[in-house]
């Protein structure tokens, strides 16, 4: 008797984990990149800037500048952890989410449509890295080789990310 190597059907759960997954990296990538952006423009004190006078959190715009950078680049660097569907960087993405979140929300008076905008996008993210289980995200990215697998009368360890 032989045995037959087939190999597992990707489900439409695995499918939709992976889209949220790329979808979330993307979007974390681009909300770093445009995070640091603003933070170069605020760094240089640039015209687009808002000044609001007796805002309770208020800060110098070389001060918001600089978080806005700091995060900005932290978002990008998780972005990548992401792509790699890295068990570490579901939690960091969802951590500096809620940063971008925060920060954008106390310097809304600064740049009030882009932070709305920020804030929006960072939610998205926040589902998207949220909405997928845990199970669905194990080799997401890649089929595994046929040396790994095993007859179906044989039990599979569980492989939790």
């Amino acid at each position: 008797m032989t045995a037959t190597h087939t190999r597992p059907a990707h489900t439409a759960k695995q499918e939709w984990a992976t889209g949220l997954t790329a979808f979330a990296a993307v979007m974390l990538f681009l909300v770093g990149l445009l995070d640091i952006f603003r933070g170069i423009m605020a760094i240089a004190e640039d015209d687009i800037f808002v000044t609001t006078r007796n805002y309770v959190f208020e800060w110098d715009l070389t001060g918001w500048g600089w978080m806005h950078l700091a995060l900005g680049a932290v978002a990008v660097i998780v972005s990548i952890g992401l792509l790699q569907t890295a068990a570490w960087a579901r939690v960091a993405g969802v951590a500096i989410a809620g940063l971008v979140i925060i920060a954008n929300f106390l310097s809304l008076p600064y740049y009030p449509v882009w932070a709305v905008v920020m804030i929006t996008i960072s939610g998205f993210i926040i589902w998207a890295l949220c909405v997928v289980q845990r199970g669905n995200l194990f080799d997401l990215s890649e089929e595994r080789p046929l040396s790994e697998e095993r007859q179906p009368s044989e039990q599979r360890p569980s492989h939790r990310v």
